[in-house]
């Protein structure tokens, strides 16, 4: 992420001025008035000024409405109900790609500005620590990317659908953008009739009113911002029953529904072999939105994973790996959305995960065996280090690059992880392991200690020795079982003539 400078106080005030605020009853009022606003951050290692202190978002409820052209902004509300965990005269908001018409904080109109990638907030009156507070923010939200500004709403051919991942939620909302903040979703959609809307959670509503249909959708359980997912277009709702009567709802363009249906029949028996590894699926529902658009990727987002149709019916690909990518973002509903990566050095549980049981998948369902890939892994692993830093500290994005973290060494130089665990403390104690962990984190956030921890206390043995090299050492060790697996060196390139 390219990171905007602090701004500094300026220090060339006069004595007689200083003397005169020091003096006002309201002085310290005043004083931090003056002060320019500045962006904060939680403090994560990759993304600096990511997240906000000073409050604990419990839920958000966002109103778009779509006009009918996904290259014009959306007219936005946003309302966010917080805890304050700090006395605060202001607060600042992750928003940068929209226009701030005005804010209210509980029902009284707040001064607003902008600082770096901060929408900064200050209230009528301080906010003290352990207060309920509600801010409402009036503003557009822009589908087209802006300069370094890539994600966030994601243009269709038929509309809009959301990739927030990993610090793009913000490019759509005034948000607390960061995973460690999980709160409650409620959304709202108004478009033209003949549109559909779909989001996170469960429908609770679709009222029309003249020319447009407004629909609501609510979650049930906690979601990190980005996992949020919303779409908008010519669509069809598929819906069926996974296992234990879970309600299912697939998204497709309408004129696809046919030929896609043999793949969106696929995902009830995914669902089912993945509980058979770690237990019920999470959340209240389950589907896949198969978007008309070019990402160059699948994104995990909550109850509603999205897919570039393009997958699903270009002959290229083979119907084992489609099924292999279904289950790596199926897989992610518990390893990274039930339980989220408390920052985002975190995030090899997340991809590690989500790749260890698309090859498990691969493997038991179409005889691809794990161990091969393993290997190829092992002898790549030294040189993903070497370009992406170790699992569990990767280095940060380039700028302008600000989804740069999600290289080769936290997918499957992760899962090689899994791979060396199962294979240091046998599998009956790694299958209890996953299952304990996505059970006692559920709708929460982990770190990589916690993992250790618990797998130390599974296998009955300290694991820190073990974990520090894999976890973070420049070199891949020596892996279990198979001493003659060997890491190759990369080939030195050609000189340029």
């Amino acid at each position: 992420m390219l990171l905007t400078p602090r701004p500094r106080l300026k220090s060339g005030i006069s004595r007689h001025r200083k003397a005169a605020l020091l003096a006002s009853a309201v002085s310290v009022c005043l004083l931090a008035a003056a002060a320019p606003p500045e962006p904060l951050g939680v403090g994560d290692r990759l993304y600096p000024h990511l997240g906000n202190p000073g409050y604990d978002v419990a839920s958000y409820d966002l109103s778009f409405t779509y006009a009918g052209t996904n290259d014009k902004p959306l007219q936005a509300v946003t309302t966010i109900a917080a805890w304050t965990t700090a006395d605060l005269d202001r607060i600042n908001l992750d928003f940068a790609h929209g226009t701030v018409k005005s804010v209210e904080v509980d029902g009284r109109p707040a001064g607003f500005a902008d600082a770096g990638e901060d929408l900064v907030v200050t209230p009528a009156h301080p906010l003290r620590e352990g207060s309920w507070t509600r801010i409402t923010v009036r503003h557009t939200s822009d589908p087209v990317a802006g300069k370094d500004a890539d994600g966030g709403w994601v243009r269709t051919s038929d509309g809009l659908a959301m990739a927030n991942q990993a610090d793009a939620a913000h490019l759509v909302f005034p948000c607390n953008d960061h995973p460690s903040d999980k709160a409650m979703f409620t959304f709202h959609v108004t478009a033209p009739n003949g549109y559909t809307a779909v989001a996170n959670g469960l429908p609770t509503g679709a009222d029309r009113t003249g020319r447009t249909t407004t629909w609501t959708y609510r979650t049930r359980h906690p979601m990190a911002t980005e996992l949020a997912q919303v779409s908008i277009g010519r669509s069809t709702v598929v819906h069926r029953e996974g296992p234990d009567g879970l309600p299912m709802r697939d998204v497709v363009p309408s004129g696809d529904r046919k030929t896609l249906e043999p793949w969106l029949a696929k995902t009830p028996g995914q669902i089912a072999w993945m509980e058979s590894k770690v237990g019920r699926f999470p959340f209240e529902n389950y589907g896949v939105l198969m978007a008309q658009a070019s990402t160059g990727f699948e994104l995990e987002t909550q109850t509603l994973s999205l897919f570039e149709k393009n997958l699903f019916t270009d002959p290229a690909y083979p119907k084992w790996y489609i099924e292999s990518v279904m289950v790596h973002e199926l897989s992610h509903q518990w390893f990274g959305d039930s339980v989220s990566p408390r920052t985002w050095s975190d995030v090899w549980l997340n991809e590690g995960h989500a790749t260890w049981y698309e090859e498990l998948y691969a493997e038991e369902k179409a005889h691809r065996p794990m161990d091969d890939r393993m290997k190829a892994a092992y002898g790549a692993s030294d040189r993903w280090r070497e370009a992406g830093g170790p699992p569990a500290r990767p280095k940060p994005p380039a700028p302008g690059q600000k989804i740069g973290i999600f290289r080769p060494n936290i997918y499957d130089g992760a899962a090689l992880i899994l791979y060396a665990l199962r294979q240091e403390i046998g599998r009956p104690a790694f299958e209890r392991l996953e299952r304990i962990w996505v059970r006692d984190h559920r709708d929460s956030t982990a770190t990589t200690a916690d993992f250790v921890q618990l797998a130390s206390m599974v296998s009955g043995r300290d694991l820190t020795g073990f974990f520090q090299g894999w976890l973070y050492g420049e070199k891949t060790p020596p892996m279990p079982g198979h001493p003659d697996w060997k890491s190759t060196q990369p080939a030195k390139a050609p000189a340029h003539e």
